[in-house]
């Protein structure tokens, strides 16, 4: 199937499992709002050190070969998208192909670090209009939340195996030395682990509550230092994987690990812990979700959570628009900046900040080595069922995520609160 912009599917795009993807918008709207893209887009290149090279030879940005490269395969495609869909649009560009980079995660380091100057200020004003609203049938409710979950962690264990290391832990290392191989992965996220156990004080005796299992090696380091833990999470792939490495480390006896939302828990704990969980939570969620951790850690407890962060006011201002990273990737999620959590905290909870402690640069790192990892695996991953729609997609979100924590739009934290304040 040949190419156009009459609207019709894209080749190698099947329209049934890629609706968006497979369609190019089309029509007067289309046409003026993919000029316009055309025109801010190639002025906003011109002033990055990236290059964007074009079909007929142009190459807008730097001199510089060695500098992050845009290849446009597809020019029209791309504006078309963009002017109608913003960066839902750019992302679904790079799913179709419309654009490569043999560097996207350090082409899209450079677009992070300007975001906020590359739309022209009397534009900005119109943005509420542009941008497309958040589906309130993504709101995490109870029953939404398993779907919402489902979604990404429920892909298959598989799938995860192949880019991740033998802990299958899907969160920031913490490496010793920076930069780091991937011969330090497993060490690191060990130590990472390790840290946010030690901040939570867990022992030997240690009744000890996780939100948010994964794959459960926080279960498993925890219970190796005599802790009892209860784990929940929303994932039946991830409980079903993480029972099993229990079970496989004889540690059956002190770890309980149930399908279960947070909301539902009951008890109290020395020690509750919880490793970016608060990111797929929702907005209208961090209040029960900070109160939920108040009301089940014991009195002299420890609370420690890792939160990946955003700047507050991008926060507020993207909290009711709908991201490609939302609609392709952690729908229903959205990330907290650090004034959020305090503010939360310290208004409604009794939870207080003992210690933050950033692993920017090192979730950087973490996401290089599970993006190169991940293309590297390309084949193993199309033998699973996921074609190469999918493939451009998590290669695109891994990248974003790397370039979001090497800009410094994106920042992680390791984040102890006790329970010594009155809400």
């Amino acid at each position: 199937m040949t190419i156009d912009v009459s609207g019709q599917a894209i080749a190698a795009v099947d329209s049934e499992r890629w609706p968006a993807v497979a369609r190019v918008p089309h029509g007067p709207v289309s046409v003026t709002a993919g000029a316009i893209a055309d025109t801010l887009f190639r002025r906003a290149a011109a002033r990055l050190p990236i290059r964007v090279m074009y079909p007929d030879g142009t190459v807008i940005g730097a001199a510089d070969p060695t500098l992050p490269t845009m290849v446009v395969h597809r020019p029209e495609t791309l504006v078309r998208r963009v002017g109608r869909y913003g960066l839902i649009g750019f992302g679904e560009s790079y799913m179709a192909g419309d654009w490569t980079s043999a560097d996207p995660a350090g082409l899209l380091t450079e677009f992070g670090k300007r975001l906020a100057e590359l739309i022209p200020p009397v534009l900005q004003r119109f943005r509420p209009l542009a941008v497309v609203r958040h589906p309130r049938s993504h709101l995490n409710s109870i029953s939404q939340a398993r779907r919402n979950v489902a979604d990404h962690y429920d892909l298959s264990n598989d799938l995860f195996g192949e880019f991740l290391d033998e802990t299958m832990t899907y969160s920031s290392a913490l490496f010793e030395t920076l930069p780091a191989t991937p011969d330090d992965l497993v060490r690191a996220q060990h130590r990472k682990i390790d840290r946010l156990l030690d901040a939570a004080g867990v022992g030997p005796g240690s009744r000890v509550l996780e939100i948010g299992t994964g794959w459960g090696e926080l279960c498993l380091r925890a219970a190796a230092r005599g802790a009892s833990v209860r784990s929940v999470t929303l994932s039946a792939e991830q409980r079903q994987l993480a029972t099993a490495r229990v079970a496989a480390a004889g540690l059956g006896d002190r770890v309980d690990i149930e399908l279960r939302d947070y909301r539902d828990i009951d008890g109290t704990y020395d020690a509750v812990v919880s490793v970016e969980m608060i990111e797929a939570v929702g907005y209208d969620f961090w209040p029960t979700y900070f109160a939920t951790l108040d009301r089940l850690v014991t009195p002299d407890g420890r609370v420690a959570i890792q939160a990946i962060t955003m700047p507050h006011d991008r926060m507020v201002a993207s909290r009711n628009t709908y991201t490609w990273i939302q609609k392709y990737i952690f729908p229903g999620g959205l990330i907290p900046s650090t004034e959020a959590i305090i503010g939360i905290t310290e208004r409604q909870t009794r939870l207080r900040t003992v210690d933050m402690f950033s692993l920017r640069p090192h979730y950087a790192e973490t996401l290089r080595m599970w993006r190169e990892r991940f293309v590297e695996r390309r084949d193993a991953v199309a033998a699973l069922g996921f074609d190469d729609v999918f493939h451009r997609m998590w290669e695109l979100y891994l990248a974003y995520s790397e370039a979001g924590f090497r800009s410094g739009y994106l920042d992680v934290y390791q984040w102890t609160f006790a329970p010594t304040g009155r809400p």
